[in-house]
């Protein structure tokens, strides 16, 4: 997997301010972010939210996604409400997933400003499209400050089906999708994804000096479990594993660069423990064997052969899956075609069709 190096500095959509800053003066502003949220300042690194403050933009309330805004809040762990430097700021993952007409009431415009990875499953996208839902009912504007994406050079993995649709897929697109989260909120819009099909008043601030090859390491994790480069690339792969017996590495400190299990064989060993992050990983306490993945070279693609190599070493293979793989994966034929032994190419042809067709909707809404 090479993605090219940049040859200037990519300046993301939230330090452009003179391109958005005008428009937020006197009028009041909702944001939604999380510990993402950085703009650079020489050496230094300021929230949004402060930057905003400090040039004298009203922002009433704060939205956080999962993982909270400090984004430091295990994967899936409901999270509560609560206050930054006395602003509100309201949990879309916890009493609630969707910003009600009332939480935005009075409020003129909404920003939208956090570090995706360009998988599905990211929970992050499901929040904006239900922020863009809300935006379109109360006819409200909303800005996406455009970041890179990590994952933004291939388009891999099945399209996700209607009967899998959940918070951790709400849309017909493969795994990787190779957009921005700007592009892909610009793409929720132009396919009428949101409820019946309405239109959101979108704004997108795009990023400097990018292209969808180019490399790009985010300044802070995206979220507690991916700590580097290597495991926002191995993440779209290893995610499978999350869904089965099998642990990807949480409850150490290089989640998603390794897996294992009890059962297996192996010379590589570890042991989930209590972290952050991650405070009930799957097999606590318990000596797992499998691989260490830290200096594999990942490849443009999604790899299936973890997956299927997890089964074949599993001995209870009846409970291998859990109940949500379907949702995670998006279809309802990766299950069965591993438990009938297909091999990684006979999987990865069934997904053609769909990857055909969703590169044709992906170009409409290209940005660079």
């Amino acid at each position: 997997m090479t993605p090219s190096l940049e040859s200037q500095e990519i300046i993301p959509g939230s330090e452009r301010l003179s391109l958005y800053i005008n428009k937020l003066i006197n009028k009041k502003i909702a944001v939604i972010a999380n510990n993402t949220s950085l703009i650079r300042n020489g050496e230094l690194s300021v929230h949004l939210i402060d930057s905003l403050i400090n040039r004298n933009v009203e922002i009433e309330k704060i939205f956080s996604p999962e993982h909270g805004f400090l984004g430091n809040k295990d994967d899936g762990e409901k999270v509560e409400d609560g206050l930054y430097k006395s602003i509100e700021v309201i949990s879309l993952y916890g009493k609630k997933r969707k910003i009600s007409d009332e939480d935005i009431e009075g409020i003129d415009i909404i920003i939208f400003d956090i570090q995706d990875v360009g998988v599905r499953f990211y929970t992050y996208l499901s929040t904006l499209h239900y922020a863009m839902e809300a935006a379109s009912r109360t006819n409200k504007k909303i800005i996406i400050l455009d970041r890179p994406n990590p994952n933004s050079f291939y388009i891999d993995g099945p399209v996700l089906e209607t009967e899998n649709l959940s918070f951790i897929g709400l849309h017909p697109v493969p795994i990787v999708y190779g957009m921005t989260i700007g592009e892909y909120g610009e793409m929720i819009n132009g396919e009428g994804w949101l409820e019946t099909k309405m239109k959101a008043d979108l704004e997108v601030v795009k990023i400097e000096n990018y292209n969808h090859n180019m490399r790009y390491i985010p300044p802070v994790r995206p979220s507690p479990n991916l700590p580097n480069l290597q495991s926002i690339y191995l993440y779209p792969s290893l995610a499978f594993l999350e869904k089965t017996e099998i642990s990807v590495g949480r409850g150490t400190d290089i989640q998603f660069q390794i897996y294992g299990h009890p059962d297996f064989k192996s010379d590589f060993s570890f042991t989930p423990k209590p972290n952050f992050g991650s405070q009930f990983p799957k097999l606590k306490g318990r000596l797992s064997f499998g691989e260490d993945l830290r200096n594999y070279e990942t490849k443009k693609k999604i790899e299936l052969k973890w997956l299927i190599k997890s089964y074949d070493q599993i001995i209870d293979k009846n409970n291998f899956f859990r109940g949500d793989f379907n949702k995670l994966s998006g279809t309802s034929n990766l299950k069965k075609q591993i438990i009938k032994g297909l091999s990684e190419s006979e999987i990865r042809k069934s997904w053609n069709d769909g990857l055909e067709k969703f590169k044709k909707i992906r170009k409409k809404y290209l940005l660079y």
